[in-house]
């Protein structure tokens, strides 16, 4: 049992298994990438939701278990590493060392340890101190912390990998196509077979798209109103690249397009009075309250028999019903047909007297696609990713760097030994020395 328990631990403690792992994983999402996904849905279902399968679940755990008993595994060396005995000095140390490295003064012991002393702490902080049978032991070291960084670049791995497991989990990813003035509050989850009802409605109030002059969108923006129990709690707007969000569902701007409906906007008089423009499609209808009347919108057409566009109007009173079309080009079809509105009154604009109605124009109707996330992983991924820029500064741009100074008496004087050990970066170790070779000497002189 113990020998296989052994065989285990090395597995996945393996620096191989990890390398495996990584190299897995970025040739199962290539492939993901690139397969087709027409191809892909027939024969490898999975890959069209890689990140909700269970291949990625399984890769995920096994490069954490991997993680984990790796860092298990070098941990007690690395606290070894941080806690090492200052005293006495490393053996052989001080052997062989470079010229430069040792000094030679006539000055007393005691002066030159003052020197040694204070011209150490100058450059590298605090000195620890001992007495020898022959002098003095100095120790210095910085850095000590930057042992530690693998580890940290290793718990943001794993705090990412568990952001993203979070997010697959408990995450939700769904898409909203909203006509403009349209109110919905159900969302199509990712696929498009499954639906989801919000707790509250999402009305896009406007939508606006500018094109460049070749034709290709230049910029698109929702205006979108939030309720909720029937009162709009939020207002705001989404351009791409800047979503908003609402009870915990971030709303991103990802497409548009043209709507089946068309829209008339209209106007009527009244005894010499115009009203405001109305804005309508088929099947809607506004109120004519001065005759106590409601008028429904049967057709709206772009161009109706070669006359242009034109809206069907159905006029309901409590004397008549009648129908009548609204032209926008009524003028000038009219001036080039004498008598066409006394011969089919169904397209004279007034025949609902006193009311004449006119089409000033007919607009395309837009609609806004919206991505919708809620990603409760995402402060795990943010936190990862400022772990790894932390474990990251450590582990290139810092070192555990210890220096040890051995001042004792000589029959030609009193010998001064530098030398020092880092765990990387042993040639800016070496040009610290030197400089702290060089100030000890001067200091000696002055």
């Amino acid at each position: 049992m113990s020998k296989n328990k052994n065989v285990l631990w090395s597995f996945f403690s393996s620096v191989k298994l990890t390398i495996t792992l990584l190299v897995l994983i970025v040739l199962v999402f290539i492939t993901a990438t690139f397969i087709p996904q027409p191809d892909t849905a027939q024969k490898f279902a999975w890959l069209t939701d890689l990140y909700h399968s269970p291949l990625f679940y399984v890769l995920m755990g096994l490069l954490s278990l991997n993680l984990i008993i790796c860092s298990i595994n070098r941990f007690p060396v690395s606290m070894k590493q941080y806690q090492p005995p200052y005293f006495p000095e490393p053996p052989g140390i001080f052997d062989n060392l470079p010229q430069n490295q040792i000094i030679i003064t006539d000055k007393e012991i005691n002066t030159a340890g003052r020197v040694v002393e204070l011209s150490l702490a100058a450059k590298f902080g605090r000195v620890k101190k001992t007495d020898t049978e022959k002098g003095y032991l100095f120790y210095r070291e910085r850095g000590r912390f930057s042992l530690f960084g693998v580890y940290i670049v290793h718990l943001s791995i794993l705090m990412m990998i568990a952001g993203a497991v979070i997010g697959s989990i408990f995450g939700l990813e769904a898409d909203v196509n909203i006509k403009e003035g349209e109110t919905v509050n159900i969302i199509n989850l990712a696929g498009g077979k499954v639906t989801r009802q919000l707790d509250f409605s999402v009305r896009c109030d406007k939508f606006i798209v500018e094109f460049y002059e070749n034709g290709a969108p230049k910029t698109y923006r929702s205006d979108l109103s939030f309720i909720k129990n029937g009162q709009v709690t939020r207002r705001g707007s989404v351009l791409v690249n800047h979503p908003i969000t609402f009870e915990g569902l971030r709303f991103y701007q990802s497409s548009y397009g043209t709507a089946q409906e068309i829209r008339a906007i209209i106007t009527y008089t009244w005894s010499g009075k115009k009203s405001r423009e109305i804005v309508l499609t088929t099947g809607d209808t506004f109120d004519l309250p001065e005759q106590n009347a409601r008028a429904t919108v049967l057709r709206v057409e772009e161009n109706i028999m070669g006359l242009g566009p034109a809206v069907k109007l159905k006029i309901t009173s409590p004397k008549k019903d009648i129908q009548l079309w609204g032209f926008k080009h009524i003028a000038e079809i009219a001036a080039a047909n004498p008598g066409l509105l006394s011969e089919v009154p169904l397209f004279n604009p007034g025949l609902f007297k006193p009311y004449v109605f006119s089409l000033n124009r007919i607009e395309q109707q837009y609609y806004t696609g919206l991505h919708v996330v809620r990603d409760p992983g995402i402060s795990f991924v943010l936190i990862g990713g400022m772990l790894l820029l932390a474990g990251m500064i450590l582990i290139f741009l810092m070192s555990h760097q210890r220096v040890w100074v051995r001042v004792e008496r000589k029959p030609e004087g009193v010998k001064i030994s530098v030398s020092g050990r880092s765990n990387r970066n042993s040639a800016g170790l070496k040009r610290q020395i030197d400089n702290l070779c060089v100030r000890i000497s001067q200091e000696l002189k002055a």
